[in-house]
């Protein structure tokens, strides 16, 4: 008799309802929403901010069916996409320009759905919309920057070797040091070769000045260029995955440029503010004689800045008075981390390269007992974080920032300065914005290649194998509702490419049946009994189902590994599909018919 056990039938029973619970999200779209976040990523949405803004939309009558708070901001939930357009400028209006206010959408599956943790695929671009861009590298800009970091250093090992220069210079990427006697430009030769390698020095002179002048070798700055590149592609992965964009791309795509694809967002504005958003630290000596002197600091209050310095805002709103000169910059740092200090206050742990530590080192040295300032610079807003008197000098690159108002703003300061700032500039030379609509029809589109692919094989199966057509039917079903729950439980994203694999799987998951089927009508014109014929045509078809699966997995497995972007997409899809066929063709498709057929002792045709 072929008949399961109960508990596997139960099993089976199991996994088809968690395959719907999980499939089911998918079904219900997207909505269109807004989503409020505060400018400073130091500063975390709080329910006050929700209720500000469920009070905004109330106050304008838009009705919103849900409105949700989360680490990413507040996200209100709306009606049609008028309304979602008019939603954003009443919110920007009424919390301001510390407020970014964006176009987003949000999965519109019910809450108990949500609750379980069924949350829809992920979608990309090309079926959810959003942003594309192409953003060029500006390598000459990484060059200079290397030079200014390199006139820095040599000014510091100058200094430290007490050779005596007039004069040292930047001039586009190299670096100008001016000597009175020859002599001395000879040791600062020696001095330089022998501690920086990657450059390349030239005598001349220039009236009666002896110069020498560096710059970078030819493979250092090959070297500075891909370190640029590889920097920005870093922050840029930072800053757009601490804002919650789903599964965004960016990838390098050449020698100088990048990749940045942003689905969902429909805010050209609010993605190019995104790519924009970094941090970087700079370290600065406060002018304390004009500190102490009230007539300046009243002058730099009212924009008057007195020669040399700048102004810029303490955390507790007061204004203090920095010298222009940068003595160290966030590029020389290696990590920072969260943590506390001698006396349990939040602070933030920064480690500096060897260069920085030195250069560290030597400010610390000559300014004891004069007021260091250090600057957090933050989507072109700057800040001074703290202000604190140097007591002693400061080696071994460990640096100490205190003045955090809670662990959390000290953690936020960590994650900005090790995401750090962009190492060149960048400029988009390409932007491109898939509406939704777009995405909609491709999703349409692609929708119903599946089902008419489907509904094909479905009536071929039960027009050649009638009853058992059904049921080979009824496992492909179970076979794609596996699939997308699967895909769905991993939060995979469903590109086009991603929807013709699952088209691929369904036509090549039938093939397991016709295996099974044919076998069965084999046993049978051989003479074996309808119940011994369903036994032999599973037990041995399952050798050839699993010889064919298996090639064509490594196959898969071969475009996964060897392949890029859709192509590993579209892999893993088939990947999935392969082993999810598999299962339902042998283990759901004979449940079937062990169901309808298993209990009949004496069984006289099967309709096959």
């Amino acid at each position: 008799m072929n008949r399961f056990p109960l508990w596997k039938n139960l099993l089976v029973g199991l996994i088809l309802v968690i395959g719907l619970t999980y499939t089911l999200p998918n079904f219900f779209g997207e909505a269109p929403a807004v989503q409020v976040a505060p400018n400073r990523s130091a500063e975390k949405p709080t329910p006050e901010l929700m209720q500000r803004v469920e009070a905004a939309l109330k106050g304008a009558n838009i009705s919103s069916p849900g409105i949700s708070l989360d680490s990413s901001g507040v996200k209100a939930r709306l009606t049609s996409p008028d309304e979602q357009v008019r939603a954003k400028d009443v919110l920007q209006a009424a919390l301001g320009p510390t407020y970014t206010v964006a176009l987003n959408l949000i999965p519109a599956s019910p809450s108990w759905l949500t609750s379980l943790g069924a949350l829809p695929m992920y979608l990309g671009l090309d079926l959810r919309g959003g942003v594309h861009f192409l953003l060029q590298v500006d390598m000459p800009g990484a060059l200079t920057k290397a030079a200014e970091r390199t006139a820095g250093d040599l000014r510091s090992a100058l200094r430290e070797k007490k050779v005596r220069y007039s004069a040292i210079t930047r001039e586009g990427d190299t670096v100008r040091i001016r000597f009175s006697a020859a002599e001395v430009r000879s040791e600062a030769r020696t001095l330089i070769e022998a501690h920086y390698p990657d450059l390349q020095l030239n005598d001349t002179t220039e009236g009666a000045d002896l110069l020498l002048v560096a710059s970078l070798k030819e493979v250092a700055r090959r070297k500075v260029g891909e370190d640029a590149l590889q920097q920005n592609l870093t922050t840029l992965r930072n800053r757009v995955n601490e804002l919650g964009v789903a599964e965004p791309v960016i990838q390098q795509q050449g020698a100088d440029r990048i990749v940045v694809q942003l689905p969902g967002v429909q805010d050209t504005a609010k993605a190019k503010e995104i790519l924009g958003r970094t941090a970087s630290l700079e370290i600065r000596m406060v002018d304390d004689e004009r500190m102490d002197d009230p007539a300046a600091l009243a002058a730099a209050a009212n924009g008057q800045v007195p020669f040399g310095d700048e102004a810029y805002p303490e955390r507790d709103g007061r204004l203090i008075l920095v010298k222009k000169e940068v003595v160290l910059t966030g590029e020389y740092i290696t990590d920072a981390q969260p943590g506390f200090d001698q006396n349990s206050r939040s602070a933030v742990h920064i480690t500096l390269d060897g260069r920085g530590a030195r250069i560290f080192k030597n400010v610390t040295r000559e300014n004891v007992g004069k007021r260091m300032a250090i600057l957090l610079i933050e989507k072109g807003r700057t800040e001074v974080v703290t202000a604190p008197v140097i007591q002693e000098e400061i080696g071994g690159g460990r640096v100490q920032i205190t003045g955090m108002d809670s662990a959390e703003d000290a953690r936020d300061v960590s994650l900005l300065l090790r995401s750090g700032a962009l190492a060149a500039p960048m400029e988009i030379i390409e932007e491109r914005t898939v509406g939704p609509s777009m995405g909609a029809e491709n999703i349409e589109k692609g929708f119903q290649s599946n089902i008419w692919g489907f509904v094909a094989v479905v009536v071929f199966m039960v027009f050649y194998y009638r009853v058992f057509g059904v049921f080979s039917s009824l496992s492909l079903a179970a076979n794609g509702l596996f699939l997308i729950a699967i895909l769905s439980m991993l939060q995979a994203t469903l590109t086009l490419p991603g929807m013709a694999a699952i088209a691929l799987t369904l036509g090549m998951a039938i093939d397991a049946n016709v295996l099974i089927n044919e076998r069965i009508r084999e046993e049978l014109r051989n003479g074996n009994s309808p119940q011994a014929a369903i036994t032999a045509g599973y037990e041995r078809a399952f050798g050839t189902i699993l010889d064919s699966n298996i090639t064509t997995f490594i196959a898969g497995f071969a475009l996964f590994w060897l392949g890029s972007g859709p192509v590993r997409g579209f892999a893993v899809v088939l990947c999935l599909g392969i082993l999810t066929s598999i299962f339902s063709a042998v283990t759901v498709s004979r449940a079937l018919v062990n169901l309808t057929y298993g209990r009949q002792a004496r069984l006289g045709k099967l309709p096959i």
